[in-house]
């Protein structure tokens, strides 16, 4: 592993230890957002989805593994709050997030950094439990992207 690559990855954990921290912030907004009533009906069942397995100690990777369990957490919660981006009105999700910094930047500062830490196939699971921005195949089949997007900041407006 060439200098770089570490020097990403070493970066990628310390923004990721400083995003768990923040997971007590985005179980609140998931809670707000499902009692919203702008927030669309359909994307109430991915927002509950989610806060149960933040809540529930039987994930992919078991929260008693220090950092590693959180960070699937977070990942997903991120992957959520990549979908309501799209689909849910910017304002309700300013008005619920408590957390420091812009909600879109923060959720694409962790989706970038868990790719450096997170195995690859645990990433491939909880982006294929979430349909980020589905698109159109051959034969009208909606599929999710192979890995997120980076939603612009002007996206949010």
């Amino acid at each position: 592993m060439n200098q770089s690559r570490r020097t990403e990855r070493r970066d990628a954990r310390n923004i990721l230890r400083d995003a768990v921290m923040l997971i007590p912030n985005f179980v609140k907004l998931l809670y707000r957002l499902f009692r919203d009533n702008r927030v669309p009906l359909a994307e109430k069942a991915f927002v509950a989805g989610a806060i149960v397995y933040v809540i529930s100690p039987l994930d992919l990777i078991p929260d008693v593994l220090p950092f590693i369990g959180q960070v699937d957490d977070l990942y997903l919660v991120a992957l959520t709050m990549l979908r309501l981006l799209g689909r849910s009105p910017a304002a309700a999700l300013d008005e619920h997030w408590e957390g420091p910094g812009d909600l879109v930047g923060v959720v694409n500062m962790i989706l970038r950094a868990a790719q450096y830490v997170l195995p690859k196939r645990i990433q491939e699971i909880l982006l294929g439990r979430v349909e980020i921005a589905p698109k159109m195949i051959k034969g009208g089949v909606v599929a999710s992207p192979a890995a997120p997007i980076e939603v612009p900041a002007e996206t949010k407006k």
